[in-house]
């Protein structure tokens, strides 16, 4: 076995630029710098204090709050959103070269997309690197060998899942690019299949939370152990309590979409005992928080 405010609107941030107006400091950063955030001391101010984040379940944003406290940055608001809404508005910033403060990971498609940066974290609040996990129901190597061995095998790199990701960012339908990078990365497949004997229809169930990564992951194990392995896939989108609920009881057989140590980790601490983890799918993954490259940011502790 390989081992808090709601955001409601999507509004602009032209308006905070207008503080630049004020005086050639703000323009140039006091230091002759220029550009969007040059001034380290007002890029609160230019950003009204918020960060953006996505919905108020994830792990990162669990972490992130633990960062305002453990950075003191009291006059501070984390926005709740989505996913959909946080990248919405990056995109939003990025193209008017305003400055913006989101909740951030990779392997993420904006990092593709866009040229972004992490901001340092010495406290090491966002931990190391991360992992992502794949866990199964207990008895699942009794009831379907074959899913069990797949599952226990599969792992692949962020830059292999970064091609499913982009695609379905292009507006490919994510059953449509998982087996258009399955069908040209035949080696990779076979690896993953290899020896194993189809089944005739049996039913697995797999869950995963609505992030452009684990849609990646999940569409692409539900393509191959149909097309390849002879099961009868369903792909169940949750939050992710309900997501590592599902596998602990039973009424989940998988999910390739168990972030950890940190992202996941209480959930791991009320569930790690009750289901079974076939280790990392993926390794090298990170979570923080994340600016456009041209914001002269480079450290949370800047914020203050």
């Amino acid at each position: 076995m390989k081992k808090t405010k709601k955001l409601w609107i999507m509004a602009g941030l032209a308006g905070m630029l207008a503080l630049t107006a004020c005086g050639s400091n703000a323009a140039t950063g006091g230091d002759g710098k220029s550009g969007a955030g040059a001034e380290t001391g007002s890029i609160g101010a230019q950003v009204k204090h918020e960060i953006i984040g996505i919905d108020p379940g994830a792990g990162i944003m669990k972490a992130t709050a633990d960062a305002l406290e453990q950075y003191e940055l009291k006059d501070w608001t984390l926005i709740e959103g989505s996913g959909a809404a946080m990248t919405a508005m990056l995109d939003k910033a990025i193209k008017k070269e305003e400055p913006i403060i989101i909740t951030g990971w990779t392997p993420h498609w904006m990092f593709s997309k866009y040229d972004l940066k992490y901001l340092e974290d010495p406290k090491k609040v966002y931990g190391e690197a991360e992992e992502i996990h794949t866990i199964v129901r207990k008895g699942l190597k009794e009831d379907h060998p074959v899913a069990y061995e797949f599952l226990d095998r599969f792992e692949w790199s962020s830059d292999e899942m970064g091609e499913i990701m982009t695609a379905i960012q292009d507006g490919t339908d994510p059953a449509e690019a998982a087996k258009a990078w399955a069908d040209s990365h035949g080696d990779r497949v076979d690896a993953w299949t290899k020896d194993l004997q189809p089944v005739s229809g049996d039913k697995i169930k797999l869950s995963y939370v609505a992030w452009d990564s684990e849609i990646a992951s999940t569409y692409l194990l539900k393509y191959i152990m149909e097309s390849k392995l002879g099961y009868d896939v369903t792909a169940l989108q949750v939050e992710a309590g309900p997501m590592w609920t599902g596998v602990a009881s039973g009424d989940v057989d998988a999910s390739a979409a168990a972030w950890l140590p940190l992202t996941h980790a209480d959930y791991w601490t009320k569930f790690g005992d009750k289901l079974e983890d076939l280790g990392p799918n993926m390794t090298g993954v990170k979570t923080g928080l994340v600016v456009p490259s041209y914001v002269d940011v480079k450290s949370i502790e800047d914020l203050k």
